[in-house]
């Protein structure tokens, strides 16, 4: 078991507390065959980041608007197999929701419906895809997050599943944890993460006296 101390934790969203892999996969597989795309190819480039800015990647001449809200649309309603991945509701409970946002690369109103699919809460603080100007692998989601939780992000520690969302932490000067239940662990070491764990239920938190500082304990695999 090795730890971590910190002030504050900031959880991607998708691959690290809910399970929503079928139906992003579904999504982007009937946008990218109506656009004529490799819908392989698209799923992997979409995982991580906002959905506008894979649209404006791989579809420079679209009306990006336009398609980043059908995207949405389709995305809302499409719930079918959205859980809580194993110990994220464990993990949650587990710290003080004044120690804990969510950044996600996901709108807001797309992000209420899977948490609340997964049965896991809405935090007090959430950073979504529109309230920053620049998405990951760009620090900015990150270093909201921490603006939120009035914490420097050295005293923070992200929780990743993504090479776009690892890369994002690191240079928002936070430290790294990132899950193996999307990329592989070669991917995410490559991305800079400092450490490697299966999932959540890897992780626990203990308060080793009051105040505002915990640790973060995994089952360290890197």
């Amino acid at each position: 078991m090795t730890s971590l101390p910190c002030r504050g934790v900031l959880f991607d969203m998708d691959g690290v507390l809910v399970d929503s892999t079928a139906a992003v996969a579904r999504v982007w597989t009937i946008w990218a065959r109506k656009h004529g795309l490799d819908p392989e190819m698209v799923v992997k480039i979409a995982h991580g980041r906002p959905s506008i800015t894979t649209i404006r990647e791989l579809l420079p001449h679209g009306n990006h608007e336009a398609e980043d809200r059908e995207v949405e649309r389709l995305e809302i309603e499409d719930v079918e197999g959205i859980v809580a991945l194993p110990g994220a509701a464990e993990l949650l409970r587990t710290l003080p929701a004044t120690r804990y946002a969510i950044v996600t690369s996901a709108t807001r109103p797309l992000a209420e419906v899977r948490l609340r699919a997964a049965g896991l809460p809405i935090p007090e603080r959430l950073v979504t895809a529109r309230d920053v100007q620049r998405g990951k692998p760009h620090p900015d989601p990150y270093l909201r997050g921490a603006q939120l939780l009035g914490v420097p992000p050295a005293e923070c520690v992200v929780i990743e599943d993504a090479p776009s969302g690892v890369r994002a932490g690191k240079a928002a000067g936070a430290r790294v944890v990132a899950l193996r239940t999307t990329a592989s662990g070669a991917e995410l070491e490559e991305a800079g993460a400092d450490w490697i764990v299966k999932d959540c239920s890897d992780l626990f938190v203990e308060f080793p006296a009051p105040g505002e500082e915990f640790l973060l304990l995994g089952r360290r695999t890197k």
